[in-house]
C-alpha cells in the first residue's frame, strides 16, 4: 500500500502566476521574484537528514524533522534557488559535497513560478497538515525552495552557537552523549538537554589530529566503560541520523565532534578550497540587472555576482580584464553550447566591478560587473541567470549532465523521478 507523502496538490493553485499568488484567502503568502533576492526572516526554517542529491540539478530529498516518528517520513523534496547557499563546515558547499544522512538546516520557500518548478509544488498551506500514521505536522513543507542549506556546525557558528557536552556513557567504543545547544556567550540556564548516541565511527578533531574513540580511550580522557562527567566541554558537532534500536524514533546521533576552533577552521579550509576548484570549472553564478543594446550584437551588460563564496573568487573579476559569460537555467546548468560552456559565449572586457552600497542580501555578493560584448547570445536578458568566467580561470569541459545542449525544455532527468508515498 501507498502511504501518502504530501496532500494531493491543487493544481490551480499549484499552476498559477506568482503574482497572483502573493496572498491566499486568510493567509499571508510570500513568495520570491525575479530579480530580487528574498529576506532571510521570511523564510520558512525546519531541519532533516539529507536523504537523495540531483548535484547536476541543484535539488534533493530531506527527511523532515516533525512531532512525529521520524523513521516513517517520508523523503520531501527540494531546489535550490539559483542563488540558494549550502554550507558545509562552515565554509561554502555544492550539493556532491554533503554526505547522505547528514541532519541539515533548511531555509526555503515557495517557488518563484509553480509551473518550472524543478521538484513538486505542494499547496501553500501543506506545512500545516497532518501526515498521520504517527508523523505528525511539518513534514512536507511547501516551502520548499532554498535560500540556505547548511548542517549542523554552520548553523552554530552563523548563530553564535555552541554545543557543550555534560555527560557521556559508553560501552564496546559506543554510546549516549547528553548535550546542550547554546549561545557562546550568554546564559544557557534555559538550554534543553538532547541526547545524542556516538560509535566507534565517530571522528574527533583536535587541532591538526584526528582522533577516534578508541584513541580518547587510551589517551585517558574518555573511559573504555560506564559514565563520566564531561563538564559543559565546548566543541561543535556534525550531526546525522541512524536508525534506533530501542523504540525512541527522533535520537540523532554524532558524526564528528571538534573540540576546538583549531580544528573547525581546519575543516573549514579543506572544504573552502574543494569549492573554489568547483566554480573555476562552473563558472561564477550571477543574474543580469539591466543590458544596454548597441548595433550587429554589441551590449553592455550589468550582472550582480551570487554569494556564498570565498572572496578570493570575487577578486579575480576585475576592471580592464577579459571575461565569458554563459546563460544558463535556474539550476545553473549551462544553455548553450553543443561540447562545453565556452561554445557560444559572450565574450569580452569587463568594464568595471562596482561595489554595491549597503549590506548584501543573503545570495547576494554585493557586487556587479560591467561586461561588454560584441556578439550577445539569446539568454542574456534582464533578470535571467548566467555563469562567468574571468579568462585568469581554466577553461574546463563540464560534464554532460550539467548542460542542456540549447534545448531550454530538457530536464535531465525529470520531476517524475520523486516518488509519490
Amino acid at each position: 500500500m501507498n502511504h501518502l507523502c504530501y496532500p494531493c496538490p491543487d493544481r490551480a493553485a499549484a499552476n498559477a502566476e506568482p503574482s497572483t499568488k502573493n496572498k491566499e484567502p486568510g493567509t499571508e503568502v510570500f513568495r520570491p521574484e525575479a530579480g530580487k533576492f528574498p529576506p532571510l526572516e521570511k523564510a520558512l526554517s525546519y531541519r532533516g537528514e539529507l536523504i537523495f542529491v540531483d548535484h547536476a540539478n541543484r535539488r534533493g530529498s530531506i527527511r523532515v524533522q516533525g512531532s512525529g516518528m521520524f523513521f516513517r517520513n517520508d523523503p520531501h523534496p527540494f531546489a535550490m534557488l539559483p542563488y540558494g547557499i549550502v554550507r558545509y563546515h562552515g565554509a561554502p558547499a555544492d550539493l556532491r559535497d554533503i554526505p547522505l544522512g547528514t541532519v541539515m538546516h533548511v531555509h526555503a520557500f515557495l517557488p518563484l513560478d509553480p509551473k518550472t518548478s524543478a521538484v513538486p509544488v505542494l499547496p501553500v498551506d501543506s506545512k500545516k497538515a497532518d501526515a498521520n500514521h504517527n508523523r505528525g505536522a511539518g513534514i512536507f513543507p511547501a516551502e520548499n525552495h532554498v535560500l540556505l542549506l547548511e548542517d549542523e556546525p554552520s548553523h552554530c557558528q552563523r548563530e553564535g552557537l555552541v554545543w557543550k557536552l555534560k555527560e557521556m556513557e559508553i560501552k564496546n567504543h559506543a554510546g549516549m552523549i547528553i548535550a546542550t545547544r547554546v549561545p557562546k556567550k550568554g546564559s544557557d540556564a534555559k538550554a534543553t538537554e538532547e541526547k545524542l548516541t556516538f560509535d566507534a565511527a565517530t571522528r574527533i578533531w583536535r587541532g591538526r589530529e584526528s582522533l577516534s574513540i578508541e584513541e580518547l580511550i587510551t589517551e585517558g580522557a574518555w573511559p573504555a566503560d560506564g559514565k563520566k562527567a564531561l563538564g559543559n566541554q565546548p566543541v561543535q558537532l556534525g550531526i546525522t541520523w541512524k536508525p534506533t534500536p530501542d523504540g525512541i524514533f527522533t535520537r540523532f546521533h554524532i558524526s564528528d565532534i571538534w573540540l576546538d576552533d583549531a580544528s573547525m577552521q581546519r575543516a573549514a579550509k579543506n572544504q573552502t578550497e574543494t569549492h573554489k576548484a568547483f566554480i573555476r570549472s562552473r563558472w561564477m553564478a550571477a543574474w543580469i540587472d539591466n543590458v544596454e543594446y548597441g548595433k550587429f550584437g554589441r551590449a553592455t551588460i550589468t550582472a550582480t555576482l551570487f554569494g556564498g563564496m570565498d572572496p578570493s573568487l570575487y577578486a579575480d573579476f576585475t576592471k580592464d580584464s577579459s571575461a565569458l559569460m554563459n546563460s544558463v537555467a535556474n539550476t545553473l546548468k549551462h544553455t548553450h553550447g553543443a561540447y562545453g560552456p565556452a561554445h557560444m559565449a559572450s565574450k569580452g572586457p569587463i568594464l568595471d566591478v562596482i561595489k554595491l552600497p549597503g549590506e548584501a542580501p543573503l545570495g547576494s555578493s554585493g557586487i556587479q560587473i560591467k561586461f561588454e560584448t560584441d556578439l550577445i547570445i539569446e539568454g542574456i536578458r534582464p533578470a535571467r541567470i548566467v555563469r562567468v568566467r574571468p579568462a585568469s580561470w581554466p577553461q574546463a569541459q563540464v560534464p554532460r549532465e550539467e548542460y542542456l545542449q540549447g534545448d531550454l525544455e530538457e530536464r535531465f532527468p525529470s520531476p517524475d523521478i520523486f516518488p509519490k508515498y
